[in-house]
Formats: structure tokens, C-alpha cells, sequence
């Protein structure tokens, strides 16, 4: 059986980028995986169409991540169209970089309402539905811990915070056999993120690996964070970044 064993999954933000690729590893690793997508639905229906066709079973929910509302009515779909829950993942969030002085009140509220209380919102709402063995991964950033150019402190300030939501949660939920944890990617090659992009190069020379991540690599260490097997890791961060942070 695959690592996923017809476990339930909800991704938030899993229309595009990093989010889809995490929707397709889980999915292949044999979870039942539902996930929001804030407006493009052409986009949501088109994975779901790809992911059912190779027989996956896949929901897509609209649900603007920053609403506490919209989350906890896509916790409640997701239950009940699977009738359980196991694992989250909080992947919805955006990024602006700019100088503080000159960025926009409300590029800052965006920000920390969806990278922050969208991600507390989600996690609130899946506590009452996750049993013993469940799992709740957070998608941060290599930024929480290192910012080697500047215009990053409002996003840095959101993923650090998600960093030390994830610790310090954990300990409310280790006892009930739940964890949770944070991975915190760098540069990843994705369509809004080209690793042939006109700001590629200069990022580059930030990553002692040379190279962009991809989105299968932090895919793939979701899924086995999201498995049973890793069921004593809990409250850490792990980075995906070519040794970006390190």
C-alpha cells in the first residue's frame, strides 16, 4: 500500500505552484485529498479533471483563505464528502516584497491576514475532526530565519510567525497523538517563481546548491511528514532551500 493508505487531506491554496504539486504527490501516495483555490476555477477544475483521470479522488473548494468563514466551511465540505479528516496543510499565502516605508497598509493586512490568521483559522477549525495520527503541515519560508536581500521583513515577520505556531502548538497536541510541523522552502522553480525569471540569477547566488528547489522536493517531504511513519517529529522546521539558511 502506499504511504498515504486512503488517508484524508485537506490543502489550502493547492490550485497552482508549490500547493498543486503537494495536491498530486499526496494524491499519488494514495490520499483522498480536497483543496481550496481562491478564484481561478478553470484552473482548480483542471487539476481536479487530471487527478480523477488517473483515479484519484480529488475536491476542489473556493474559499479565500483569509476568511475565517470560507476555511471552516471548506474543513466542513471536505468532511463531509470524505466523512473524515486526517491531515492539513496550510499552503495559501502570498508574498510582496518592498521597503516598509513605502508598502501599502493594505498589502501588509493581506499579508498577515492570509499567511497568518488564515493558517491559525484552518488549523482551529480541523482540531475538532483530527484523531490520533493526525497531521498538520504548515508552509513557510527559508525567510522566517534568513533574509539575504531586503524587502522581505512583512512576509519574513508572517512565516516566522508560523514557524513558532507550529512549536508551539505541538505541545498541545503531541498528547493527543497529533503533530505538527513547519517546511520552510527557498527559491522554488514554480510559474509565478521561474527559475529563468528576470530576478533568477541574482536570487541564485544566494543558494549555495546553485539551483532553484523544485516543487516535487518539498512535495515530497509533506507527504512523508503527512504519513504515519513520521509520526515522532513534531513542532520542527525543515528546510528546503540548497542550504540557503544553513
Amino acid at each position: 500500500m502506499s504511504s498515504q493508505n486512503n488517508r484524508v487531506a485537506l490543502v489550502t491554496g493547492g490550485a497552482r505552484g508549490i500547493g498543486a504539486g503537494i495536491v498530486e504527490r499526496l494524491v499519488a501516495d494514495g490520499a483522498r485529498v480536497a483543496f481550496t483555490y481562491a478564484s481561478n476555477q478553470t484552473v482548480a477544475d483542471e487539476l481536479v479533471e487530471r487527478l480523477t483521470a488517473s483515479g484519484g479522488e480529488v475536491l476542489a473548494i473556493r474559499a479565500d483563505s483569509s476568511s475565517t468563514v470560507d476555511i471552516s466551511r471548506a474543513v466542513e465540505a471536505t468532511v463531509a464528502r470524505f466523512e473524515r479528516l486526517d491531515i492539513l496543510v496550510n499552503s495559501a499565502g502570498r508574498y510582496v516584497f518592498g521597503a516598509l516605508a513605502e508598502m501599502p497598509d493594505e498589502e501588509i493586512d493581506t499579508m498577515i491576514d492570509l499567511n497568518v490568521r488564515g493558517t491559525v483559522a484552518a488549523t482551529r477549525s480541523v482540531l475538532t475532526h483530527l484523531t490520533r495520527g493526525g497531521r498538520i503541515i504548515n508552509i513557510g519560508s527559508t525567510n522566517a530565519d534568513t533574509n539575504p536581500f531586503p524587502g522581505g521583513s512583512i512576509y519574513a515577520l508572517t512565516k516566522g510567525a508560523i514557524a513558532s505556531f507550529s512549536r508551539g502548538l505541538s505541545g498541545e497536541l503531541a498528547p493527543l497523538g497529533i503533530t505538527i510541523n513547519t517546511v520552510q522552502p527557498g527559491p522554488v522553480h514554480t510559474e509565478g517563481n521561474p527559475d529563468d525569471g528576470p530576478m533568477a540569477d541574482f536570487v541564485r547566488g544566494f543558494i549555495p546548491s546553485g539551483r532553484f528547489g523544485t516543487v516535487g522536493e518539498v512535495a515530497s517531504l509533506v507527504s512523508y511528514l503527512a504519513s504515519e511513519e513520521s509520526g515522532h517529529i513534531t513542532g520542527t522546521s525543515i528546510a528546503v532551500d540548497g542550504g540557503m539558511s544553513a
